[in-house]
């Protein structure tokens, strides 16, 4: 008895000071958000005047983070809302509402009248009743310098039959937050963590509330055991009898000195299960102890429920945090928990599968030497590690993006998978790293129609600067077969505007010079060429240097991203090796577009 007083006095004690902190939060941002509310209700204003549904054919969405995605619970099309873009200076929030039709490969704008005002690092949940129902709750809303933030406590549900949103307006929800994560569970939404977080202060949630979709209320749950530590941008998947959720991973951050925070990555699951009848419900939380391959811990990745109770983990970013600087490793892998059997495993890709039989007939056809050689390194052989790909990227202004991407090597086959699955995936480690796969990223729109995940923008960075993207995939989770590019990534959309005036004029000016060298560089190669020809004539052809050729019908940005790295190294045999790094990419890629003038 004494023990357990005294634990159950210390969770009081630990549910006061989260009071104290959620009541000091609040007041401190109360004025920054009530600036805000100004903001906000400039677009509200401008919504308001909207008096019918416009719809409209229009290319992909444009660059962006933190959105909605989700898929119609009737229709084959993808529903996108909201979202985030910054650009070095200035925060964009959007509200647009999107579709895309899976057949037809289109998108369509939507614009209804009232809708709820930009936001991003919302939930958005699809019901399959009133022919159909987007519901959206929480999220947030920055200042256009990214410096004071309001979160949102509304709560809106699209009605997909009429094209109408409407305002639900019921009594006792959660307090404003974003990063939280809220599904559906029998007739219920719940909702669970996230954050709120002001210019000086934030709290983080480990609380859970539920809304009824029969009655419209909301009510907090008082879950029995221990619950998970405050967190936002946690994993929480319905189970398939729908009597609980799974939540997995999540961030936080405390403030160990005045100005000093400090970021935790989790990486613990949870159990959050319902007993009892309808309207006599009891939950409880347990701690969940998954067999299987584990994903590396990670923040930001992207989740969607999968078919056959399988949870699906994409990307995210495992930040390395020093006192004065913040590093991050982004992922662009594919993991899968089965919510059933509690087993990680890696989400990884087959190959085509025609490919693989014109394979398996030729081992059959008595190819020894190369089918017995695969058959022994495939059965014999050791686990592959994961390969590290390095892609350079150059965008129209001349920076160049090196992105890292891990590829997770071929793994032993899950015991529990069937004879056919494990026959199909014979021979495809060495394979899969060839395929095609999104780049590395976090805050990445997901989710699931039909068996398939689709996979929409998010962003990465490279050193100071932060790339958001508005690519999109899809990948059919029962094949795994390859990764489909609907829409690929274009660098010439990435905007960056962070240098100062000052960097600018010496941008300018180190572009005269390297436009100068470059030309110069140009000649001289040419010039070294000639001398090399009329003293090598008559030699060996193959040890003469020549440029890279243009190919037919290749524009100049194009023919700069294939020959980068050529230009590169030309550029700094000229420069020589104390030359800054960003000076020789813009010197290379002068030199790469003199010669491609010149042809």
């Amino acid at each position: 008895m004494g023990k357990k007083g005294k634990k159950e006095k210390k969770v009081k004690g630990a549910e006061k000071t989260a009071a104290k902190m959620e009541k000091k939060v609040s007041k401190r941002s109360k004025r920054e958000e009530e600036d805000l509310e100004a903001l906000i209700a400039e677009f509200q204003n401008l919504d308001s005047k909207k008096t019918q549904v416009v719809e409209t054919t229009c290319p992909p969405p444009s660059a962006r983070l933190s959105a909605s995605l989700s898929a119609h619970p009737e229709k084959d099309e993808l529903i996108l809302f909201g979202g985030e873009f910054f650009n070095g200076k200035k925060t964009y929030l959007y509200n647009d509402l999107f579709f895309y039709s899976i057949k037809k490969n289109s998108w369509v704008k939507s614009d209804i009248p009232n809708p709820p005002p930009p936001r991003c690092s919302h939930q958005a949940v699809v019901v399959p009743q009133g022919g159909g129902q987007l519901w959206v709750f929480g999220g947030e809303f920055a200042s256009p310098n990214g410096e004071q933030f309001y979160h949102y406590k509304d709560l809106w549900v699209l009605h997909l039959a009429t094209h109408t949103w409407e305002n639900i307006k019921a009594p006792g929800g959660p307090p404003g937050r974003s990063g939280h994560r809220m599904v559906l569970s029998k007739k219920q939404l719940l909702v669970f963590g996230g954050f709120h977080e002001s210019n000086r202060d934030f709290i983080y949630y480990n609380d859970v509330y539920s809304f009824s979709l029969d009655t419209f209320s909301w009510s907090r749950l008082a879950p029995s055991g221990s619950a998970p530590s405050p967190r936002s941008a946690s994993q929480m998947t319905s189970t398939p009898d729908g009597m609980g959720v799974v939540i997995y991973g999540g961030y936080s951050k405390v403030r160990v000195k005045k100005d000093v925070e400090k970021g935790t990555i989790h990486s613990d699951m949870f159990l959050l299960k319902r007993e009892g009848k309808e309207g006599q419900e009891k939950w409880s939380w347990s701690r969940v102890s998954p067999s299987g391959n584990k994903p590396p811990p990670r923040s930001g990745f992207s989740g969607a429920a999968g078919p056959a109770g399988r949870a699906v983990l994409f990307g995210g970013v495992c930040d390395e945090e020093e006192e004065e600087t913040l590093e991050g490793d982004f992922y662009n892998d594919l993991y899968l928990y089965d919510t059933v059997k509690g087993r990680w495993f890696p989400g990884l890709l087959r190959g085509n599968k025609s490919e693989k039989k014109k394979r398996r007939r030729g081992k059959k056809g008595g190819a020894e030497g190369e089918g017995a050689d695969g058959k022994e390194e495939e059965e014999g052989g050791a686990p592959q590690g994961p390969t590290e790909v390095i892609k350079e990227i150059v965008t129209e202004d001349g920076t160049v993006m090196t992105i890292k991407e891990v590829i997770p090597g071929a793994q032993e086959e899950d015991e529990e998978e069937d004879e056919e699955e494990e026959e199909e995936e014979e021979g495809d480690g060495s394979a899969s790293a060839l395929l095609v796969e999104p780049c590395a990223r976090s805050s990445a729109m997901a989710t699931v129609r039909q068996g398939k995940l689709f996979l929409y923008g998010g962003m990465f960075e490279v050193g100071d600067r932060q790339f958001t993207l508005n690519d999109f995939y899809s990948l059919d989770l029962n094949k795994m077969d390859q990764w489909e590019v609907l829409v690929e990534m274009d660098p010439k959309t990435q905007e960056w505007l962070e240098e100062s005036e000052s960097e600018e004029d010496d941008d300018e000016e180190e572009e005269e010079e390297g436009k100068e060298e470059a030309a110069k560089g140009a000649e001289g190669a040419e010039g070294e060429e000639e001398e090399e020809e009329s003293e090598e004539e008559g030699g060996d052809e193959d040890d003469e240097e020549e440029h890279p050729a243009v190919q037919e019908g290749e524009s100049v940005t194009d023919y700069q991203t294939r020959t980068e790295q050529y230009w590169i190294g030309l550029a700094r045999a000229n420069m020589g090796p104390d030359a800054k790094d960003k000076k020789v990419a813009k010197v290379a890629l002068a030199m790469a577009k003199v010669f491609f003038e010149d042809q």
